[in-house]
């Protein structure tokens, strides 16, 4: 066995997964298995660590190092784990050195369990252009900022990240244009707080100027869409994009979290509940069949049963079609875990709010019917629209794109 890479998380940690694949086997590594952690919830990095011991049971001879967020904010922890033999930083998972230092640890049987440096002292970004992916897979990720300067009261992911930093311009378009002329149809820019892009370059560029670039310099790129943003930091330059150009998918998934202007405050979120509906209402007005997604914390401390109402009416007031609901969890060490808690209420307001987010995916899926919408074909039997809607659809190669009309649903899928 070479090196398998298991995945908690978010799109970044799944891009962060292959460099760490290619780095850690051409350093020597083999019959390891890398653990590439999340800290998001508890549950998150519960998850890793029950999948960390099951995996010694199944595979006793096997290497296992832990890396991430997780790896990063409750990195003794994990080294204490009998079924651990190293932790990597999650700056240092992306270096091909700890990689070799690794190596030469397992190979002496001895050294120092820890390999994490000091997350907040990283200050640049080095481009990692992914050699792993499959020729002709559909769609692939690059990463263009790390990191964020925020503390919003909740998260714990600054930590486990460090400061923002960015990617050069000419170095992402580098990277998309190597990665269309290689046949992958579909780009996802992808970073922690990716409309934070720039502010550490010189003349501080920003998203909305990055996305502009890709569209003029790489022509034959077919698709390029953008990952989770936070919509206060939106640009003018995106919005134009936005409004200008098809090849930039109308599909947006936003930093949301509360419908509540209290809530949003205690959170230390920089955006409004006036805030977010505008923003969604100029865009439709830009683009009007774009489809948002959002992110949404059921539960936060002090949310009253009339503040979690403002949430759940958000989906309608925002047309969320897709929506990622976050039963709040505490993370030791954030201001939000000293706040008076909520308690019981939690999972049935996350329950709640899913179902919400059920009942607009249908009504989505449902109006689509008679449309006709160019399908990216991911995958024998499915494909996605431009609004990242599931299609079910056979007989297509696999990485093409295909006009069809849509005829009806198949539970939760559109077909074609």
């Amino acid at each position: 066995m070479g090196v398998e890479v298991v995945t908690f998380g978010c799109r970044l940690n799944a891009f962060e997964a292959e460099v760490i694949r290619g780095k850690a086997e051409g350093a020597g590594l083999s019959d390891t298995i890398v653990i590439n952690s999340c800290a998001v919830t508890n549950e998150a990095v519960a998850q890793a660590r029950q999948s960390i011991r099951k995996l010694k049971r199944e595979r006793p001879g096997a290497r296992i190092v832990v890396t991430g967020c997780a790896a990063q904010t409750e990195t003794a922890m994990f080294a204490d784990m009998a079924e651990v033999d190293r932790v990597v930083g999650n700056d240092d998972k992306m270096r091909g050195e700890a990689w070799r230092e690794t190596h030469a640890a397992f190979a002496i049987g001895a050294g120092e369990k820890i390999a994490v440096s000091d997350i907040m002292a990283i200050r640049e970004m080095a481009p990692h252009l992914v050699d792993g992916y499959a020729s002709g897979l559909p769609r692939v990720f690059v990463q263009v900022q790390n990191g964020c300067d925020h503390r919003c009261t909740f998260c714990i992911i600054p930590f486990g990240r460090g400061n923002s930093r960015s990617l050069p311009m000419g170095a992402v378009v580098e990277q998309v244009r190597a990665l269309a002329e290689r046949g992958h149809a579909e780009i996802v820019l992808t970073g922690v707080d990716l409309t934070s892009y720039g502010a550490d370059l010189p003349g501080a560029p920003k998203l909305g100027m990055l996305t502009k670039q890709i569209l003029r310099h790489v022509p034959e790129l077919k698709r390029l869409r953008i990952s989770s943003i936070d919509s206060i930091e939106a640009d003018r330059d995106l919005l134009d994009a936005i409004a200008d150009d098809s090849r930039l998918m109308p599909h947006l998934h936003l930093s949301l979290q509360s419908g509540d202007d209290m809530i949003l405050k205690r959170m230390k979120r920089r955006h409004s509940r006036k805030d977010a509906v505008a923003f969604c209402d100029q865009v439709r007005r830009l683009r009007p069949d774009i489809a948002f997604g959002a992110d949404i914390i059921a539960g936060f401390p002090t949310e009253t049963e009339e503040m979690f109402s403002r949430s759940l009416d958000l989906v309608d007031e925002c047309g969320l079609t897709f929506l990622h609901v976050f039963p709040y969890s505490p993370r030791p060490g954030t201001p939000a875990a000293r706040m008076p808690q909520v308690g019981g209420a939690i999972k049935e307001r996350a329950k709640r709010l899913r179902a919400a987010g059920e009942a607009a995916l249908r009504q989505r899926l449902q109006a689509e019917i008679g449309a006709t919408r160019d399908v990216l074909i991911e995958s024998d039997g499915q494909g996605r629209t431009e609004h990242y809607l599931p299609v079910a659809i056979a007989g297509e190669q696999v990485g093409s794109i295909v006009p069809r009309v849509i005829a009806g649903l198949d539970g939760e899928r559109l077909t074609a």
